[in-house]
């Protein structure tokens, strides 16, 4: 298992932003379609996990994540890993690369949106907001924080 984090100018950027736009969640193309179009600022990123040269997961490092008009940034965004390759704890491992990268570049705190309960919790996220999700105002999506200093 390896992780990597992408920059537009990564050999592999073009290649990972195919893989997203083809998994099986929906928001993947969203982020493959980012990817394309150059939307990522110089600092933000992309972590892909490699199981055997083969992508496996990936997540986002971005200022602005789906919910607008809040005061949080920057964001862990667009997780996720592929059925055959869950279990292994690759989540987990894209986060802590994601959390790393944020303390490198100064943050203090780090957010996550998303409908799962009892998931980012285990890796130390805390609910701080809930918003209607914008794709459909009558779903709630819960804006968790990851305090990086004590």
């Amino acid at each position: 298992m390896e992780i990597k984090p992408l920059t537009p100018q990564s050999p592999l950027w073009k290649t990972v932003a195919e893989y997203a736009g083809q998994c099986s969640w929906k928001a993947g193309k969203k982020l493959a379609k980012a990817m394309k179009a150059g939307c990522f600022r110089d600092w933000e990123r992309v972590f892909a996990v490699f199981d055997s040269n083969c992508i496996a997961g990936y997540c986002a490092f971005v200022k602005d994540d789906c919910i607008p008009d809040v005061p949080y940034t920057p964001y862990i965004s667009y997780m996720f890993v592929g059925e055959e390759h869950r279990g292994h704890r690759y989540s987990q491992r894209l986060i802590e690369n994601a959390l790393e990268y944020a303390a490198v570049l100064g943050y203090e705190k780090v957010y996550l949106v998303s409908d799962h309960v009892n998931l980012y919790e285990k890796y130390g996220f805390v609910k701080v907001d809930e918003k209607p999700a914008p794709w459909n105002p009558s779903e709630t999506e819960t804006i968790f924080m990851y305090s990086l200093v004590e």
